[in-house]
Formats: C-alpha cells, sequence, structure tokens
C-alpha cells in the first residue's frame, strides 16, 4: 500500500502547489510566510488537520483535534525560530452541532494553552453543498526580532538532534487510515495495546514544540526541521546536503501497526510519517551537547555532511 494508492500523491500536491506560488508569487520563509516591519518580523503559518477528522468522527471525539490544529501550525513557526503569538480558526461544517464545535473549542484552547498562544478569533461556516461532516484549519501569527531568527542553512559538520514525536501527528492519515481498517474498526482494541482503541491510537495528539524555542537560540542553531508531510524528505529544506540519520528514535507502535496492516515498504513509511521523530535541528557539535542538555528528550541523530540533498536513514536514501 502506498500514500498514492490511498489517495494522496506527494508529486501531484507539490506540483498544484508550485503552479500556486508561480501565480501569487513566492513568499519568503520555508515554514512560515515573513513580513519585514523594520526591527522584527511578523510571520505566518496555516494548515489543518486533514483527515484526521474522519477518525474522530468515526469514534465521535472531536475533543483532541484542535490541538493537532494549533500544533501544525506553531511548529512551523518554531522550525523557522518564530516565537508563536495569536491564532485564528476555521471549522467549515455541513450543518451545526452544538456538542461537536464544544469539543473542538475544547482542543483549541487546550493547544493554545500548551503552545502560549492566544486564540484571537475564528470562523464558523455552515456549507452543507460543500461540506460532508466538517474540516477544521487555522492560522498562527507569530513575532520574532531579527536576531532571533534561525538562519535556516545547515552547514555541513553539523551534527542532528532529534526531539520524539508523540505518534503519527497529523499528516499521512490517509494511508494509516487505510491500513488500520484493513482488518479492523477504529473501535476494536489495539493489537499493541489492547488498554487503547485503533482509531484513538490514531488520534493522539500532534506534539506542540514551542519549548524548543529557546534552546534553539541559547545554542545557535542553524536550521530546524518540523517532520510533518512528506516524513524525513522535510530535512533537505535545511539545505541541500545529504542527512545521514545513524540514532533515530524508535518508531512507537502506531507505526509498526499501519506497516504491518497495509503491508506498506520502508521507504513509503520513511516518505510519509515522522516515524517517531517530531522536530530535527542542525547545530555545532559542541552546540548539539548543549541543546540536549537543555532538552530532556533529545538526542543526537546523526550528522550533515557533503553531498547532493538527500537523507539517508535505516538504509534508505531519501531525495
Amino acid at each position: 500500500m502506498t500514500y498514492s494508492e490511498a489517495g494522496v500523491d506527494i508529486a501531484d500536491s507539490e506540483a498544484a502547489t508550485a503552479a500556486l506560488v508561480g501565480a501569487i508569487g513566492e513568499s519568503s520563509g520555508d515554514y512560515a510566510g515573513l513580513v519585514d516591519l523594520g526591527d522584527r518580523y511578523l510571520a505566518l503559518a496555516t494548515d489543518g488537520v486533514g483527515s484526521k477528522l474522519l477518525v474522530a468522527e468515526a469514534l465521535g471525539d472531536y475533543s483532541t483535534i484542535g490541538i493537532d490544529c494549533i500544533a501544525m501550525n506553531v511548529n512551523d513557526l518554531v522550525a523557522a525560530g518564530v516565537d508563536p503569538v495569536a491564532f485564528v480558526d476555521y471549522l467549515a461544517v455541513d450543518a451545526p452541532d452544538d456538542a461537536t464545535a464544544e469539543q473542538v473549542g475544547q482542543g483549541l484552547a487546550a493547544g493554545a494553552a500548551e503552545a502560549g498562544i492566544t486564540l484571537v478569533g475564528g470562523e464558523t461556516a455552515v456549507l452543507p453543498d460543500v461540506i460532508t461532516g466538517l474540516d477544521l484549519a487555522g492560522a498562527c501569527a507569530g513575532l520574532a526580532e531579527k536576531g532571533d531568527l534561525l538562519p535556516g542553512e545547515a552547514e555541513v559538520g553539523d551534527a542532528l538532534v532529534g526531539v520524539p514525536s508523540s505518534g503519527i501527528h497529523s499528516n499521512g492519515l490517509t494511508l494509516a487510515r487505510q491500513a488500520a481498517t484493513e482488518n479492523h474498526e477504529y473501535t476494536d482494541a489495539f493489537p499493541l495495546d489492547e488498554e487503547r482503541t485503533v482509531g484513538g491510537v490514531l488520534l493522539e495528539p500532534t506534539r506542540i514544540y514551542t519549548d524548543l524555542l529557546g534552546p534553539l537560540r541559547d545554542c545557535d542553531a542553524h536550521a530546524a526541521a518540523h517532520v510533518t508531510g512528506g516524513g524525513w524528505t522535510n530535512l533537505t529544506r535545511m539545505g541541500d546536503h545529504r542527512y545521514e540519520v545513524t540514532d533515530p528514535f524508535d518508531p512507537q507502535p502506531v507505526f509498526e501497526f499501519v506497516q504491518s496492516e497495509g503491508s506498506v515498504s520502508d521507504e513509503e513509511m520513511h516518505r510519509t510519517f515522522n516515524m517517531g521523530t517530531g522536530f530535527v535541528a542542525a547545530l555545532a557539535p559542541a552546540d548539539a551537547e548543549r541543546f540536549v542538555d537543555r532538552v530532556a528528550d533529545a538526542h543526537v541523530v546523526g550528522t550533515v555532511a557533503e553531498g547532493d540533498a538527500a537523507v539517508e536513514i535505516r538504509g534508505l536514501t531519501l531525495s
């Protein structure tokens, strides 16, 4: 089973994005759009929850998807070295439902509190001719002094420091859902932890990485990558180098389950999912040691080497 066969073709998606960018003009910033305000930057990021919403719908539990919506936005700002400040959400529904809206709101509030940002408003649209069920997206604004932005370019010889994910986060769910439901219902006990359900494991909220901003700046990180859509190929957004990942975090059981149930290849898994590592930074080796001392669950996962843009991990070469 592949992501493309499940319904999402990364190459087609990137081509469509390129066409959109070509029509409106290139924006500054890899993970966030940056507006120069003179003494600082205003940064903007936008993202949604994606088909993880269908798992929430199947379980009738929308209480955590707001956390995902906040996380997918603020984590992109963190990767640029930007302090997230404020968030607006956009909830589109086929029909208004107070109980569902309350659960969504609870998740947004919890995510905002964890990220240390303010919810400044949002929009609820009732679109019965466009939406089936609901869709949730948002936009996050951030600020950064000019000296606080990460340079954005890894250097040959840098150490790669990784921080674990909380699980599958909020991308690749089209493939994960199809694999998970080949032989199971969302309400079935999760085979690798029968105290949880299959759906509950897939709904595990995305980890929020705003606590990394201080260490990234204080330890002079050169660049960072939020490991999201595109999986481990996100590391090449730190520059055209060879990223040799020799000691990644072990994948959580959800990845073993998805791979086994969907007969998904190792390469497809690493091109689609975070596989246990949600955030990676490139720092000089001495600074990487300081970073690991500051962040309890971080460790050095690899190095930056000369070569064509590619990621080498677990015997795979991803480019």
